[in-house]
């Protein structure tokens, strides 16, 4: 990220404007102001997500920190995790003169903000990942699953891996995740062999990974006899925790009865302890490249004493982005043609950009899992030329 000028934010856990009562009208677009510019970042301080908020917002004045000057003031405000609170504080930041909004997290706080930015001709540069709010005057900042797909069936196909399946949650997620790989692997000249679906409130996962490796709850003498089986090269586990763990143990016992296959994961794989797991070394995934940000994680946690959770990182870039776009270079500050930049910016999580329709686009490596820390077999790249969203 070009560095830019700084002015030390508010203390983050001060006193927070409260939001104007219902059906208060939306505030006019603030005027232009000499002195620093004022940025709204709408997170839950308080709630069942204020210790991931309060993680971005501590990131976000890091940022602040590290860029020089003195042309931009964060203004954090409270949504208290549900749509109700995003829009009192999206209304109250603007009042107080906010020229852009970095935020809020949920679906339902964006959708609660967007129609009052928009009446205020402010532009959102939101975390969530739910495409549908995407465009007009708001942009998604969040790590999108089908760019994960389109890095790991890239990097398969590379490999000479042309079947793939996916045993996945029976969930928006999972047949997301789903729908993503057969778009991908269509245009890419793959093939889907074979879908599963589990019960994600299920026990035990382990009749679902039969019927996917042998196609059956228990192996025939014909499943045993076919050479072969299971008929794909890769199999993406779009899972994290504990059940991932569980799932990858139960496709390595199926593999003594069939042959083994390259496992493809998902941003949930990106935790630091994928590795301790035996069943999933040598997996694959699509992540941000590691070495920004793991020199980032240990800038936070110098400063705060206490790791960052995965989307913090996101407050950093959010707020590293605004104090570029403060400059206003070619152009009136923060507004949608700086966003659009077609060469895009580079933070903490790599290089991105956002497209017209308000979708970020990343440039991911994908990382292979080793006990002793995950290792990039198919770098990040350093242009937009190269990347086949």
């Amino acid at each position: 990220m070009v560095p830019a000028p700084f002015l030390p934010p508010q203390p983050p856990y001060g006193r927070l404007a409260p939001p104007p009562p219902p059906g208060a009208p939306s505030p006019a677009a603030p005027p232009a102001a000499s002195g620093p510019a004022k940025v709204a970042l709408l997170v839950p301080l308080s709630g069942a997500n204020a210790e991931l908020g309060r993680a971005i917002l501590d990131a976000a004045q890091l940022a602040l920190f590290e860029m020089p000057g003195d042309r931009l003031t964060l203004v954090p405000r409270d949504t208290g995790g549900n749509a109700e609170g995003a829009a009192g504080a999206a209304r109250a930041a603007i009042g107080e003169g906010a020229r852009l909004i970095l935020g809020p997290l949920l679906a339902a706080e964006v959708a609660a903000v967007k129609p009052i930015a928009r009446d205020a001709h402010v532009n959102v540069i939101a975390f969530s990942t739910s495409t549908d709010l995407a465009g007009g005057n708001t942009f998604l900042m969040g790590f999108l699953p089908r760019q994960e797909v389109v890095r790991e069936v890239g990097t398969a196909r590379e490999h000479g891996l042309a079947r793939l399946a996916v045993l996945a949650p029976n969930s928006p997620y999972g047949h997301l995740m789903t729908d993503s790989l057969r778009d991908v692997a269509l245009a890419s000249g793959a093939t889907v062999t074979r879908v599963e679906f589990y019960d994600p409130r299920a026990g035990d996962t382990a009749p679902a990974v039969r019927r996917l490796m042998l196609g059956g709850t228990a192996p025939t003498a014909e499943d045993l006899a076919a050479p072969g089986r299971p008929d794909f090269d890769a199999l993406l586990l779009p899972e994290g925790g504990e059940r991932l763990k569980q799932i990858a143990r139960q496709v390595k016992e199926a593999e003594i009865e069939a042959k083994p296959v390259q496992l493809l994961g998902s941003g949930l794989w990106d935790v630091p302890d994928i590795g301790s797991e035996p069943a999933l070394v040598g997996g694959w995934f699509a992540a941000s490249p590691p070495e920004a940000r793991q020199a980032f994680e240990q800038r936070y946690r110098s400063t705060y004493d206490h790791d960052p959770p995965r989307l913090a990182s996101l407050g950093y870039d959010a707020a590293a982005l605004a104090a570029v776009l403060g400059h206003g270079e070619g152009g009136e500050p923060f507004s949608q043609q700086a966003i659009l930049n077609p060469t895009g910016f580079t933070g903490v999580d790599g290089l991105f950009r956002f497209t017209p329709g308000g979708l970020v686009q990343r440039g991911l490596a994908v990382l292979e899992v080793k006990p002793q820390g995950d290792v990039v077999i198919s770098p990040a790249p350093q242009s937009f030329q190269d990347v086949g969203y």
